[in-house]
Formats: structure tokens, C-alpha cells, sequence
């Protein structure tokens, strides 16, 4: 087991009816993209709403060193609005030390894409977490366009990129179906002359298509004749890219949390305020509705090409099903919060297609296996499947959770706690701070009981 500062461990108990109104954080994969895409663009992009989470943060501090100059908000009036004076697509300069992408697979694949086609050298590196996570996914199609990469075992960081001034354009086939991969070709082929198109095994997550298109970018999404399930995404290069507004939705991700928090406690009823609503990121809304949630979406709007809208959330007796694997890609990060909705659930839910699981900031699935174990809750893999036995609201709790540096693994499993027979605890919350530093906070706002204890206080077996 992980030791933390102080021999302090982070505890959830069992609480009663989750009451209040809360405006998620802003979107991480959005708020990666929309500092990038501002840093290639001319003249200055203004970005309300930006996630301040360590991972974005480690995006802003490597396009600084890239020569991109920002206004922090307390550089400004203190109004949150941060703004970046892009140097247009090909106008990075070489950075003079590593960019260090801490926890992020998403700025640091983003951002490879970004270095293969520029004429520089720079060496990416990340956390002890994100050095076991394979890049190589990456860094091939990136090979194919004229960069070179040197790198540790099987494309893991460290990584020394060379990237080339003339990429060549490209049509890639992906394997995966993965919109880090295909925003990080696309990223490169803004600088190429001529179309660089990625072939997709499912549609993923549109993040980078919405937002190349506000920022001037000419991109193209067309169905595969041959393959009904698959898509193709063609960008134009050398576009100039003009500096925009955006507005950065809550993230869809880090509401999940608070979605089923409200949904497993007796008596809750929250409002959640400017979620995301891309259709390719709510495919857990969907699933938790067919399982019997009453979630209920008003206000809905669009803000910089992405659909924004209010959740309200009222608890309710959810009943296990089958997730279909096709629906994967538009909850990929959600899998471990809908597992937690499975174990309070009446019968067994079965989720297929979560081969991608395997390669997140842990082996997620089988972390989120054996952390229900330790609760209580029956969980088996099936090759790439996980197959929840729901226990209709009794869950027994009474554990101390491992979380291997994992910020959804944290924070699913202390929602778990708040409905749970006995107190529940991680064993490390500090990893929370990449993606959602103000959950404890959140949950502690609408009625959860999370505290700080001791860890030789917590009598548990684990």
C-alpha cells in the first residue's frame, strides 16, 4: 500500500440526501485544446472557464517554453480569463528545458503531435505514471510525416522529439479508435501541404474538429462506405488560424462524479450548471438513464462550437444492463464512476469493449476490479469486459481503496463510500488534483462527508 503525507488517508461516510447547485469544472480535453490551438494562432485568444488542474497547467507552462506568451488570470483583474498570444502554425521555438506533462496523456500525445512538425528538438517527459503509458500509438503515424523520435522501451518516455519543418501529409488508417491519436495527426498536419486524413475504426470524442473549425481551419468528416461504423477526419494544412473567444464548458467527465453521488443517496436532488453535452461524451448520461436515472437536461445552448446545457440530478433505483462496447469511445473515462453506479444497482451490468482501459493512468479495469472487491461488491474481467454484480443498494464498504496514482480511481471509489454500509477511504487523493482540484470541496458543498484520517485509525482489512 502507497503511503501519503502525515499517515493521513482520505475517508467517505455514509450521508444523507445530497442537496445544491454546483458549475463543474471546465473541461479538461477542451481546455488542453483550446491553449494549444490559441498558441498557433495569430494574434491573442481569450479562454474563460480554462480547467486550472495540474494537467492543464502543465500544457500552459510547456507552451510558455515553447515561446508562447500568456497572461495568467492574476497577471490580469482576477476575472479568470487567461490569454494567449499565439505565434502561428510553424512559429514554435525550441524550448530550452523538458516539457514535463506530469499525469497528462492527453497534452503530452497532443503536444507530440504539435513538436513533429516543427523544425526543433525537445524532450517530453511526465510522472512516474505517465512513463508507463505507451506512446508508440502516437509517435508512428507521427514517424510516417517526416519525425524522429528516441525513446525508452516501447515508445515510453522520456522522449526526445525531432520534428521536421516539411511534414508530409497523410492518410492513416488507426488501429484504435482514439482521439488523442487523431487530434495529435491532425495537430501535425496543420503544417503540411496539403490534406492529412485519419481513418477511424469508431467515431471518438470531436473536441479537436469543433474547435480547429472556430479557430478558421478547414476540416472535413465523412462516413467510410466500406465500414458503417467507421469515420474519416480531413484537415487542410497551412491554414492561418485566427486568435478566438472560447468558452470552456464543464467537463462532462468530472460531472459523472457528482451525477452518481446524487443518483445512489437516498434523497439527493443537485443541479449541476454548464455541463457538456458533445453527443460523443455522453454516452454515461445515456447509460445511466436506461438504468433507471432520473436525469433531467434544461437550459440547453452552444458555446464555441460545443454543446452546453444543466443536469438535474434527483436519486433513484437503478437496475443493471448490458453497455453495448460501441458506446466505449464516448465514455471511455467514465467507466470507473458507472462501475460504482453497477454496484449499488439491482442485478448484474455487463460493459464490453474496455480493452483501452488497460493503457490509462493504471490498468484501470482491473483497478476498479479489485477496488470493488475490497468493498464487497462481486466484479469479474472477461477478457476485455467487466461484469458488475449489483447488490441493490446494500454495498458493504469498509475498505481502504489502492489507487496507483489514478485521479477517476480516487474519486469513483469515495463516491462509493458516501452510500455505503461503512466508511470507505483511498489511500492517496493527491492525484484528484489533475483533473478536478475542487471535488472535495464540491461533494463536501452538496452534503457528501469525506474527511481527512489517520490511517492507523481506519479499521479495515485490505
Amino acid at each position: 500500500m502507497m503511503t501519503t503525507p502525515n499517515n493521513q488517508i482520505t475517508m467517505s461516510i455514509r450521508s444523507s440526501g445530497l442537496r445544491g447547485e454546483i458549475r463543474c469544472p471546465g473541461d479538461k480535453s477542451i481546455s488542453h485544446r483550446a491553449l494549444i490551438f490559441g498558441g498557433l494562432a495569430v494574434g491573442p485568444t481569450t479562454i474563460e472557464g480554462l480547467l486550472e488542474g495540474e494537467d492543464v497547467l502543465n500544457t500552459v507552462k510547456a507552451l510558455e517554453a515553447l515561446g508562447v506568451s500568456i497572461e495568467w488570470p492574476d497577471q490580469l483583474d482576477g476575472n479568470g480569463v487567461w490569454t494567449i498570444h499565439g505565434r502561428g502554425v510553424g512559429g514554435l521555438a525550441e524550448p530550452e528545458t523538458a516539457l514535463d506533462m506530469g499525469n497528462s496523456g492527453t497534452g503530452a500525445r497532443l503536444l507530440l503531435g504539435v513538436l513533429a512538425s516543427h523544425p526543433l528538438s525537445a524532450v517530453v517527459t511526465g510522472d512516474a505514471s505517465l512513463s508507463r503509458r505507451p506512446m508508440e500509438r502516437v509517435t508512428a503515424p507521427l514517424s510516417r510525416m517526416g519525425a524522429k523520435f528516441e525513446c525508452r522501451g516501447a515508445g515510453l518516455m522520456p522522449i526526445m522529439v525531432i520534428g521536421t519543418g516539411d511534414p508530409i501529409p497523410l492518410i492513416y488508417e488507426s488501429p484504435v479508435a482514439s482521439a488523442q491519436v487523431k487530434s495529435a495527426i491532425l495537430l501535425a498536419g496543420l503544417h503540411a501541404r496539403g490534406s492529412t486524413t485519419v481513418i477511424e475504426p469508431a467515431p471518438t470524442r470531436d473536441h479537436t474538429e469543433r474547435m480547429l473549425r472556430h479557430f478558421g481551419a478547414k476540416v472535413e468528416t465523412m462516413p467510410v462506405k466500406e465500414n458503417a461504423a467507421a469515420s474519416s477526419v480531413t484537415v487542410t494544412g497551412l491554414p492561418e488560424l485566427s486568435g478566438q473567444r472560447v468558452a470552456v464548458p464543464g467537463d462532462p467527465s468530472s460531472a459523472a462524479f457528482l451525477v452518481v453521488a446524487a443518483l445512489i443517496t437516498e434523497g439527493s436532488d443537485i443541479i449541476l450548471k454548464n455541463v457538456g453535452l458533445n453527443p460523443l461524451r455522453t454516452g454515461l448520461f445515456s447509460t445511466l438513464q436506461e438504468m433507471g436515472a432520473d436525469i433531467t437536461i434544461t437550459n440547453t445552448r452552444e458555446e464555441a462550437g460545443e454543446p452546453v446545457g444543466d443536469l438535474q440530478v434527483r436519486s433513484s433505483q437503478l437496475r443493471g444492463i448490458s453497455v453495448p462496447a460501441e458506446r466505449a469511445p464516448s465514455m471511455i473515462d467514465e467507466y470507473p464512476i458507472l462501475a460504482v453506479a453497477a454496484a449499488y444497482a439491482d442485478g448484474d451490468t455487463r460493459m464490453d469493449g474496455l480493452s483501452e482501459l488497460r493503457v490509462k493512468e493504471t490498468d484501470r479495469l482491473a483497478a476498479i476490479a479489485d477496488g470493488l472487491a475490497a468493498c464487497g461488491v462481486e466484479a469479474f474481467i472477461e477478457s476485455d469486459a467487466l461484469i458488475v454484480k449489483g447488490r441493490n443498494g446494500q454495498v458493504p464498504g469498509n475498505a481502504v481503496v489502492a489507487v496507483h496514482l489514478d485521479h477517476r480511481i480516487a474519486m469513483s471509489f469515495l463516491v462509493l463510500g458516501i452510500a455505503a454500509e461503512k466508511p470507505v477511504s483511498v489511500d492517496d487523493d493527491q492525484a484528484i488534483a489533475t483533473s478536478y482540484p475542487d471535488f472535495i470541496s464540491h461533494m463536501s458543498a452538496i452534503g457528501a462527508t469525506l474527511i481527512k484520517a489517520d490511517r492507523t485509525d481506519v479499521d479495515v482489512n485490505t
